[in-house]
């Protein structure tokens, strides 16, 4: 299994205004669902950030998600290790299959694959 990118999730009911604001950094936007936005580099791509006013499917706002290049084998490895599942793994209807787990230190992971 390989990361594929790793992107903080900064929960706010301010989603537009940090558009606007980290646009004077460089920053673009990638995705809007209305709920979360993604904002990426011009230059690099894969640096991004994420503001999120909730979760549509899932109970909390993830901490940061982590894309992999297969989420089935992170959430039987996750599983097995006895980890925390805050949310089990499904297939989502903006095109991703992720799950929730939480870290030692109790924050919440969004591990994901896109389909």
């Amino acid at each position: 299994m390989a990361v594929r990118r790793v992107v903080p999730n900064v929960q706010t009911e301010s989603v537009q205004e940090n558009r606007d604001f980290y646009g004077l950094l460089g920053f673009e936007e990638v995705m809007n669902h209305g709920w979360i936005m993604t904002l990426a580099s011009a230059s690099d791509p894969a640096a991004q950030v994420s503001f999120m006013a909730r979760d549509k499917t899932a109970p909390v706002v993830p901490d940061l998600s982590i894309e992999v290049d297969d989420v089935d084998a992170a959430y039987a490895a996750v599983r097995d290790s006895g980890a925390e599942i805050v949310h089990v793994l499904q297939d989502e209807e903006w095109g991703v299959r992720r799950f929730f787990v939480r870290d030692p230190d109790g924050r919440v992971v969004n591990v994901l694959g896109h389909r």
